[in-house]
């Protein structure tokens, strides 16, 4: 693990946190690892790339997936509002595929990153973002940069129409959406804006940039019901990608960082580093 300076004319600059497997260092450089791209959660104002939590997380799915990552520390709210964790992670996204000629500024990605096969994941809030990244890579083609697939787990995605478990707590839904409002505080359409809800008339989900998504919701997570949403939405849009959504019973919203070493989260790596390694070209 290293970090990396992806930007200066920032201020504070942009960074990335970068993961390989010990291995891997020595060994061939012609022999490339597919190159996920992760971006952290926090509802868009807590948590870094630099967070205990996804330190842990990322070295232990780059091990057990064989796979080279750039974990993406954005800017929050509310300082920096909505849009600008997105606006950074596409700054993040350029950076990466500066190197796709093996010419880039770090030699990790130059040497090992397969960028035939790339992959977006991201959780809460980092799941929203990797899923406007695959939407902008399907309108702005990063050149070089085959996306396969992305891994949206427990999906930051809201409506101003309740969805089914939202029903049950409006003591909930009305933090959540206040939540919001605090970190996208130009909104003139509340949880309809399409930074939050994918789904809102005039999304065109069809064209996500990627060939797969899968899709981790959890069974006691007041956004389990959202998550199903999207899957739904996606399926009906005609995508050109296999969807697949797996619900984790009896959990609650991020389980898999509260305790990594449970029954289900150890499922859920084994299933997403399953995932990160399939072959089909997007």
């Amino acid at each position: 693990m290293r970090g990396s300076n992806i930007t200066t004319h920032l201020d504070p600059p942009l960074y990335a946190r970068l993961y390989i497997p010990n291995q891997r260092q020595n060994q061939n450089q012609n022999q490339k690892l597919p190159l996920l791209v992760y971006f952290h959660g926090g509802g868009f104002c807590i948590e870094t790339a630099f967070s205990p939590t996804y330190h842990n997380y990322l070295n232990t799915l780059v091990s057990e997936a064989n796979v080279i990552a750039v974990s993406v520390d954005y800017r929050r709210a509310p300082e920096n509002p909505v849009p600008c964790a997105h606006d950074d992670s596409w700054t993040a996204l350029k950076w990466v595929a500066s190197h796709v000629n093996g010419e880039g500024p770090e030699d990790w990605l130059n040497y090992f990153a397969d960028f035939q096969r790339v992959f977006f994941s991201g959780d809460s809030a980092g799941a929203n973002i990797a899923h406007h990244m695959g939407m902008r890579h399907g309108r702005e083609i990063l050149d070089g940069v085959n996306v396969i697939g992305i891994v949206l787990i427990h999906p930051y995605f809201l409506g101003r129409e309740a969805v089914g478990n939202e029903t049950a707590d409006a003591k909930k839904r009305d933090w959540v959406a206040r939540l919001w409002r605090l970190t996208c505080p130009s909104s003139t359409s509340g949880c309809d804006d399409p930074w939050i809800n994918p789904a809102v008339a005039g999304s065109d989900l069809a064209s996500l940039g990627c060939a797969r998504m899968q899709v981790f919701v959890a069974e006691n997570d007041f956004l389990r019901s959202r998550g199903w949403f999207y899957y739904d939405k996606l399926k009906e849009s005609g995508c050109r990608g296999n969807v697949e959504i797996v619900e984790s019973k009896g959990e609650q919203y991020v389980f898999h960082l509260i305790n990594p070493t449970c029954e289900n989260a150890v499922a859920m790596l084994e299933r997403t580093a399953s995932f990160l390694n399939h072959q089909e070209k997007a």
